[in-house]
Formats: C-alpha cells, sequence, structure tokens
C-alpha cells in the first residue's frame, strides 16, 4: 500500500529550529510513522529548519510571504502531498478548499499551549509559556497542555483531536515549563500523526462533532 505523504510546515528561527520537523522524519525513517515526509516549508530562508532538512536530505521550500492562498494553493499543489503538519508553523493558513486535498481534513496543527484559551496571533513559543505561567500565578490553572488540533479558517480554532496536561510546579519559569512541554510534543506528534494520516482520527471538514478520536488518545 502506497504510503500517506506529508509536507511539513516549520518556521524555526534564523537561528535554530525545526526539532519537531526532525522527530516527525525520524519517526518516518524506523517506521513509527507509515508515511513518508515529501518536503518542509520555512518562511527563512536559511534558518534552522533549512539546515536541518539539508542535513537530512529533505527537500526544502523556502516561503517568504505573502502568506496567501494562492502561495499555499502552489506549495501544496508541487508537494503532491496527502497532508499537511504544522510543527511550529506561524503564520497563518488561507487557502483551504475542500474540493483539493489542501484542506481542513488534511491540515493540522501542534500547539504548546492549552487551546482554545492560549491560541491565536502571537501565541507561539514562549509567548505561550510566559502567558500560562502568568495565568497560573493567577490562580487560573494548575496545568498546561500539548494539543493537536484540525486546521480551519480560524486560526487555531480548529476542532482538538488530542492533549496531553502537564502540571505546572510552584518553582516553574516560563523557560522550565516551556522545556518539559517540548519534550511531550516529541514524545507524542509522531503518534499522533499517525493515526491522522492512517484515519484513525477524522472529520467532515465543517461539523466539529463530526470529530472521531480513539478512546484514551488523550490524556
Amino acid at each position: 500500500m502506497k504510503k500517506p505523504r506529508i509536507l511539513v510546515f516549520a518556521s524555526g528561527t534564523p537561528e535554530g529550529g525545526g526539532s519537531g520537523f526532525q522527530e516527525l522524519f525520524r519517526a518516518s525513517e524506523i517506521g513509527e510513522l507509515n508515511a513518508k515526509i515529501v518536503g518542509v516549508v520555512s518562511n527563512h530562508k536559511d534558518g534552522g529548519v533549512r539546515r536541518r532538512a539539508k542535513a537530512l536530505k529533505v527537500p526544502f521550500r523556502h516561503f517568504p510571504g505573502p502568506w496567501d492562498a494562492k502561495g499555499y494553493e502552489w506549495l501544496a499543489k508541487d508537494s503532491h502531498a496527502d497532508f499537511f503538519a504544522l510543527s511550529g508553523w506561524l503564520k497563518k493558513v488561507e487557502g483551504l478548499d475542500p474540493k483539493t486535498k489542501f484542506n481542513s481534513q488534511t491540515v493540522f496543527d501542534i500547539n504548546p499551549g492549552p487551546l482554545p484559551a492560549f491560541g491565536g496571533p502571537g501565541m507561539y513559543g514562549h509567548h505561550v509559556h510566559e502567558a500560562v505561567m502568568q495565568a497560573y500565578q493567577l490562580g487560573e490553572l494548575t496545568h498546561s497542555e500539548v494539543c493537536m488540533h484540525f486546521v480551519t479558517g480560524e486560526y487555531d480554532r480548529g476542532p482538538v483531536f488530542f492533549r496531553i496536561r502537564e502540571k505546572i510546579r510552584p518553582d516553574d519559569t516560563p523557560e522550565t515549563l516551556g522545556a518539559r512541554v517540548n519534550k511531550l510534543e516529541h514524545a507524542y506528534q509522531s503518534a499522533i500523526t499517525k493515526m491522522v494520516v492512517s484515519g484513525q482520527i477524522t472529520w467532515d471538514g465543517i461539523h466539529p462533532e463530526s470529530l472521531v478520536v480513539p478512546e484514551g488518545v488523550s490524556r
């Protein structure tokens, strides 16, 4: 049977990043993820994602913007991918179209904080962990989360199909909390991605109540 093809979107930074993309590739190479990583996209031309892609011999695409429907549609079509994994991608996705393979059933994201409260524009990386720690200090929550969700036209508002909680410690800082959350991302991203591309996790792309997730996936 032909393996599903995945195009990864990962912003990274000019200095580094792309560890989530690397974990997905590693899992595909050793058979933990029964899929082929056909390429990786970054908005940084010479950043950490490109360096990892070069080392892993994965095709790299620089997507400098504008991040509009035309750009996304071209990348999706050119890659011949079946699924699109956002792993540290910081730009809003446009151009989702149910008549093409690039749609709300095939595009999914991973977030380093509880959704929907800690999602949306500007909520990424250390910004999320800082906001979570502020909420913890105000007594508004006791745990952070790693979440994975399908992508819709509303930023970080698609149906969440995976959550795993991380207890916040009294002596935590955004940095210490972020380090543990990042480990959880790496530990679970490939396994949950496998469930998406194998059809174990699905929805109709329109109605959140249509979401199908195997029992016991979230913790």
